[in-house]
């Protein structure tokens, strides 16, 4: 069984104009029929770094979870946004984007690795005081831009790092989509059977021509678990000044069919929050 974890959140949140409260709860809700896994939906993080993100905790009341077989996330940040977070009995995960790029965690979160590695402990214990589960997203886990030191044995030790923790989901994330077939596959053979209890999953960001080989080396090293957004829009804004768009929602089912892999979606839902992604993302 594939996990499908849908990323509205990464689509709007560089979004060029700001999107209503009102239209992300049409949007959310009808990706809340479609019978993705768990939607990425929002995120707790500084209104000044992503405006677009100020107005979760208003959307949140307003979800249609009830008959919903999706689960959320949202994104935090820091400790103060996650414990902004887990108040919220609606919300089973908590994701936290840390960098094996010294340079893009500061960027990104304004804190070191080291000092990353500290908050992502003191998360944990939040998670698991209010019943949920922390997801870590190894970002920059395939390459950076900055000339930041990468290997794969970074990227490894640091799930050790995680590991220790008992982190129990970790996503290697393609931040600014460098990650080739090679490093992929090179990075899933030798996680995902060192760490039986974590559950691997893959964030990539890709041009359209390249996902469909990311995706094949992930799926056949034992990935399981994909993050994607409708249409392939988004990228992540603290990255660098041109986004590189989502893996595309469509492009992975596709692969799911050709590959005769079940999915457990509505695909008339799945049309309906298509048609309303064209109006949302609009200009």
């Amino acid at each position: 069984m594939l996990k499908l974890i849908e990323c509205p959140r990464d689509a709007m949140q560089g979004w060029h104009r700001i999107i209503s409260t009102e239209e992300k709860v049409q949007y959310l809700n009808a990706l809340l029929e479609v019978g993705f896994d768990t939607i990425d939906f929002g995120s707790f993080v500084s209104p000044k770094a992503i405006p677009q993100m100020a107005d979760t905790a208003k959307v949140l009341p307003q979800l249609k979870l009830e008959g919903s077989k999706s689960k959320l996330l949202a994104i935090v940040a820091n400790v103060r946004g996650a414990e902004e977070a887990v108040i919220f009995d609606e919300i089973n995960y908590l994701g936290f984007p840390f960098s094996v790029s010294e340079t893009f965690q500061l960027r990104n979160t304004n804190k070191t690795i080291a000092e990353s590695l500290e908050q992502v402990q003191t998360m944990q214990e939040l998670c698991i005081k209010n019943h949920k589960e922390l997801v870590v997203y190894i970002s920059m886990g395939f390459g950076n831009p900055y000339g930041d030191a990468y290997s794969p044995e970074i990227v490894l030790r640091w799930v050790e790092e995680m590991a220790k923790l008992e982190i129990n989901i970790i996503s290697l994330a393609d931040t600014v989509g460098v990650a080739d077939p090679v490093t992929i596959s090179n990075l899933f053979q030798h996680l995902i059977p060192a760490y039986p209890q974590v559950e691997f999953g893959a964030h990539f960001h890709a041009a359209p021509h390249q996902w469909e080989e990311k995706v094949q080396a992930a799926w056949d090293h034992g990935c399981r678990r994909f993050d994607s957004a409708i249409k392939g829009i988004g990228g992540c804004p603290m990255a660098k000044d041109d986004l590189v768009g989502n893996l595309a929602t469509e492009n992975l089912i596709a692969f799911c069919d050709k590959h005769q892999v079940s999915l457990p979606l509505d695909r008339n839902a799945l049309k309906k929050a298509q048609a309303l992604a064209d109006v949302v993302f609009t200009n």
